[in-house]
């Protein structure tokens, strides 16, 4: 028997369970579908250490908010799951949990939606799986040789699980350096292959760095039209970590405890693995970019009078520790395994819609799909700086469940 609603939700994670707040306050019938259970990912593709880089006070949602004894603290992925879960059950979320979705398809009244568990019609579909969906794993990982073993971060669990020896890790954004920083905690020599990064204090003028980031807009800040959407889609992330006490992870940090820091990995074979000899630049652009944010936060300081502690600057001067730019060959340099930081693809196998780019993104302006009736949540840059973010997520789904209401009256209005 084929099920009806007006809005079906892809994903139990923080974008579906907001959108499902959003059309909820709005009296629209809607279902979520998701192929797990609430919070998947944060439950199965996450490592075990894995903290939110957003101290707990910006955990924030369509009517929740945090509520516990310590928000400047870090919410360690367990206690996300929990939070996730709370959230679902405080509105009665209609969620359908392990009913994987096998295909989508565009009818003339609306969609048709295949699951695992039975077959569902909707006249409008909300896209919300998340932007981390498949690794981003470079072609050339097929050249590296059999004996080196390879690791993404949606199996990385923790050091134990990787073969004895030493490890590259490719990527310096924040899982990157986090990765690397765990790795050569557990006494594995570790190479850490870095490209374009955002380095930025974890704390500055007695401040948590995205209190700032919240209280000046920057995070809030709209999507600039004229950024195409491939570059808003690989943006890197900040160099944080979520840790009690408060610290500090980036480049110098790790180049001071021992990790080997190399530019860009451009290509291995077998087990010679070639470097781009661009790490001094990408240190510099980074700087740049630290340079103006703090910049930014001194500004919004002195014109509006926030309390602050007086400014401090800590010049990154040179990078000990770097290996030779012209190539490496892993197994004298004692590697035997990488791990791919390289962030994510997003995939949609069972789209059977015509929405999809040539590189497999889904084509939209802000959430809203050139199929009419059909939707996204939770992408990179997607309406602000935070879409992707617990605390930025929320605000999108209230203005598309907007837009969703404004397609469901638009279509009553022309079946009447």
């Amino acid at each position: 028997m084929t099920r009806k609603t007006d809005v079906l939700i892809i994903g139990a994670g923080q974008a579906g369970l907001a959108m499902s707040h959003s059309l909820s306050v709005r009296g629209i019938d809607h279902v979520i579908l998701d192929r797990g259970a609430v919070g998947q990912r944060w439950r199965a593709e996450r490592w075990a250490s894995l903290h939110l880089l957003t101290p707990n006070w910006m955990t924030r949602l369509p009517g929740w908010h945090y509520r516990g004894n310590d928000p400047g603290g870090f919410m360690h992925k367990d206690e996300v799951v929990g939070m996730l879960n709370r959230y679902a059950r405080s509105f009665s979320a209609p969620v359908e949990e392990f009913s994987g979705v096998e295909s989508v398809c565009r009818t003339p009244e609306g969609f048709n939606v295949r699951t695992k568990s039975g077959d569902w019609t909707a006249r409008s579909v909300v896209i919300a799986t998340g932007a981390c969906d498949r690794p981003a794993v470079p072609g050339f990982a097929r050249d590296v040789a059999s004996d080196i073993a390879q690791v993404t971060t949606a199996t990385y669990v923790h050091p134990g699980q990787l073969d004895p020896g030493g490890v590259l890790v490719v990527g310096a954004s924040a899982t990157g350096v986090q990765l690397a920083d765990e790795i050569h905690q557990s006494g594995r020599p570790v190479t850490l292959a870095a490209g374009a990064h955002v380095r930025l204090p974890r704390r500055y003028r007695g401040r948590d760095i995205l209190e700032w980031l919240d209280r000046c807009g920057v995070l809030s800040e709209a999507r600039d039209p004229s950024v195409p959407s491939d570059r808003a889609l690989t943006q890197p992330s900040l160099q944080l970590v979520g840790s009690s006490p408060p610290r500090d992870i980036d480049l110098m940090t790790l180049a001071k405890l021992g990790v080997t820091v190399t530019g860009r990995l451009r290509g291995i074979d077998g087990a010679n693995a070639r470097f781009d000899d661009n790490l001094q630049t990408d240190v510099l652009a980074a700087e740049t970019r630290r340079e103006r944010t703090l910049a930014r936060i001194d500004n919004f300081i002195r014109t509006t009078g926030a309390a602050a502690l007086p400014a401090e600057r800590a010049a990154l001067l040179s990078l000990p520790n770097s290996a030779d730019t012209r190539g490496l060959d892993l197994r004298a340099s004692g590697i035997r395994t990488i791990v791919w930081a390289t962030g994510f693809r997003r995939t949609y196998p069972w789209l059977q819609v015509p929405v999809l780019d040539a590189s497999g993104e889904i084509t939209q302006s802000g959430g809203i799909t050139e199929c009419p009736g059909l939707y996204t949540l939770g992408l990179p840059f997607m309406r602000r700086r935070n879409s992707t973010f617990i605390d930025g997520v929320g605000q999108d789904a209230i203005e598309i469940s907007a837009e969703i209401a404004r397609h469901l009256d638009g279509n009553s209005r022309a079946a009447a």
